[in-house]
C-alpha cells in the first residue's frame, strides 16, 4: 500500500480546484479506478469482501440508490419512503430470525450502518437499560475469545468491562462454564458468534441461552457474518443448530445486510426481542434553541439511498434467491474444505459452514500462505494459533475457482514442505502470524505503531511535490 495512491497518474487535489473539472473528466478516472480495483476480485481468489460480485446486480442497486441517495432519513415528513424501507427491511429480517416465536414481547430493529454499528448499538442499550432498570453503574460483558472486536470496541466506547471466555481449541466454540464463572451482578449481557468471524464455527447458542435465562441477562447473538446464509443453509438441510429467536434466552442479534443479505457496504440490522430495549437507544433534546430532536440511534442524518438499495436486493433476490445462493456458497466450501482435507499436513480447526480455517501441525500455515500469495489468492491471516481462513462467496462460485484451488493448494504444501526443512521463515507470518512464544507488552506495543502509521498513511493528506 502507499500513502497516496492513484498520485503518478491522476491529479492530485490539495485544495479545491480554482475551477471545477468537466464531469466527464472525473467519471472516467472513476471508472480506471474502479476497473482495476473489480479485477482485483473478480478472479474469485479473495476471501470474503465481495460478498455478491454480480455487476447486474450493483448496478439494479445503484440505480435505486441513486433515486434516493439525496434524501435525508431523519427528516421522515420529506421522505416517507424511508419508513416503508426500513420497516420492510426489518420485518424480513425478523421473519428470518423466526420473530414468530416471541411472545410476550413486541420484537422490533433497527437499521445501523454496518456490523460495527449493530454491535455498538446493542451494547449501549444494553447498558443503559441495565443502569435503569437493574441501577447497575458498573457494568460488564462477557464474549468468546472469537467475538468480533467491535465487542472490544463498544466496550471501551461506552465505559463497559470486557471479560473474556476461553474457547475449547479441538472446537472453536465457547467453554460455557468459563463464560458462567466470569457472570456476577453486574453482567449487563453475554454474547456468541453464529458463525464467528475467525473460523466459521457457531457457538452454542442453546447453551448460553439457558445460561442467560438463569441469570436473567441479555443474549447477543452476532450473526453479522452468517445472519443471511446459515438460515437458507438449514433449509437446505446442512446441520445448522438454531441460534435466533426460537432460543428464548436469545434477546438480540445482529445480521449484516451488506455482507450475504447482498446489500451495499453501509448498511446492517439490528433486531431485538423486546421494543423496550431497542428504545434505550431512542434520543431526545427537547430544549434545544435550534428547536426539537430526535434521532433512533447514534447516527443522525443517513442517506435514504441506501435503506432504497438494500430494501430492493432483498426484495428482488426473494427466499429461493438467497437459497440458491447459498446453496453454491456451501457446495463451493464443501469442495474447497476437501481439497484441504486431502492434505495430511493440514488441519481445519472446528467443524464449519460456509467459512473455514486452516493450520499446520507439520509447518508453519504461513508458508502455504506466501505460495498462495504469489498466485493471487488473498486469505484472512489468523494467528494463536496462526492459520488462514477462507470466507466463501458468490466469486468463487464461478466455474474452475475451486479446481484452481486445489490445484495451487497442492503445490503450496509442497513449497511450504521445503521450506520448513530449509529452515526457512515465511515473509507473511511476520505481518499476520502470532508473536512467537505469545505476545509480549513489548511486541503489543510495536504491532500498535505499526497499526497507527498504517491508518495514518490511509487517512493521510496529499504532500505537494519534492522541490515545492
Amino acid at each position: 500500500m502507499t500513502d497516496y495512491p492513484y498520485a503518478g497518474r491522476f491529479p492530485v487535489h490539495q485544495r479545491l480546484p480554482e475551477h471545477g473539472r468537466p464531469r466527464e473528466e472525473i467519471l472516467a478516472e472513476l471508472r480506471e479506478m474502479a476497473a482495476e480495483e473489480d479485477a482485483r476480485w473478480e478472479n474469485g481468489k479473495v476471501s470474503g469482501t465481495i460478498y455478491c460480485g454480480d455487476h447486474a446486480h450493483y448496478e439494479f442497486m445503484t440505480e435505486a440508490y441513486g433515486l434516493f441517495a439525496h434524501a435525508n432519513v431523519l427528516q421522515r415528513d420529506m421522505c416517507p419512503s424511508a419508513t416503508k424501507f426500513e420497516g420492510e427491511i426489518l420485518a424480513m429480517a425478523l421473519d428470518l430470525m423466526h420473530a414468530g416465536h416471541i411472545t410476550g414481547t413486541t420484537p422490533a430493529g433497527l437499521v445501523t450502518t454496518g456490523g460495527t454499528g449493530s454491535i455498538l448499538h446493542a451494547l449501549l442499550a444494553y447498558r443503559d437499560h441495565a443502569a435503569r432498570t437493574r441501577g447497575i453503574t458498573r457494568p460488564n460483558f462477557i464474549k468468546p475469545e472469537t467475538g468480533h472486536p467491535a465487542f472490544d470496541k463498544a466496550c471501551h466506547l461506552f465505559g463497559i468491562e470486557l471479560r473474556v471466555a476461553p474457547i475449547d481449541p479441538a472446537t472453536t466454540l465457547v467453554d460455557v462454564r468459563a463464560v458462567a464463572d466470569l457472570m456476577d451482578e453486574n453482567t449487563i449481557a453475554i454474547m456468541g458468534s453464529a458463525g464467528n468471524y475467525g473460523y466459521g464455527t457457531i457457538d452454542p447458542i442453546g447453551e448460553l441461552s439457558e445460561l442467560a435465562l438463569s441469570r436473567g441477562v441479555g443474549l447477543h447473538v452476532d450473526a453479522c457474518l452468517g445472519g443471511f446464509i446459515l438460515p437458507f443453509g438449514e433449509e437446505l438441510g446442512y446441520d445448522i443448530p438454531p441460534f435466533d429467536f426460537r432460543l428464548p434466552g436469545v434477546t438480540s442479534i445482529s445480521a449484516d445486510t451488506h455482507k450475504y443479505g447482498y446489500g451495499f457496504k453501509g448498511t446492517s440490522t439490528l433486531l431485538f426481542r423486546d421494543r423496550r430495549l431497542r428504545n434505550e437507544l431512542y434520543f431526545f433534546s427537547t430544549g434545544w434553541s435550534g428547536g426539537k430532536y430526535l434521532s433512533p440511534g447514534i447516527e443522525g442524518s443517513r442517506s435514504g439511498g441506501l435503506l432504497a438499495a438494500t430494501w430492493a436486493a432483498m426484495v428482488q433476490l426473494g427466499r429461493d434467491g438467497y437459497r440458491a445462493r447459498a446453496k453454491k456458497i456451501f457446495e463451493t466450501s464443501a469442495r474447497m474444505q476437501q481439497a484441504v482435507r486431502s492434505h495430511p499436513q493440514l488441519r481445519i480447526l472446528g467443524e464449519p459452514t460456509f467459512l473455514f480455517s486452516f493450520t499446520s501441525d507439520e509447518f508453519d500455515i504461513y508458508h502455504v500462505y506466501d505460495f498462495m500469495a504469489g498466485r493471487g489468492w488473498r486469505f484472512n491471516g489468523q494467528q494463536y494459533p496462526n492459520a488462514i481462513h477462507m470466507a466463501v462467496t458468490l466469486p468463487q462460485t464461478r466455474p474452475g475457482v475451486t479446481e484452481e484451488f486445489a490445484a495451487d493448494l497442492a503445490e503450496a504444501v509442497a513449497y511450504a514442505q521445503k521450506q520448513h526443512a530449509a529452515g526457512a521463515r515465511p515473509h507473511s507470518g511476520a505481518i499476520y502470524g502470532g508473536v512467537p512464544g505469545g505476545l509480549t507488552d513489548e511486541a503489543d506495543e510495536f504491532i500498535r505503531q505499526i497499526m497507527a502509521d498504517m491508518l495514518d498513511a490511509q487517512q493521510s493528506v496529499p504532500r505537494p511535490p519534492e522541490g515545492r
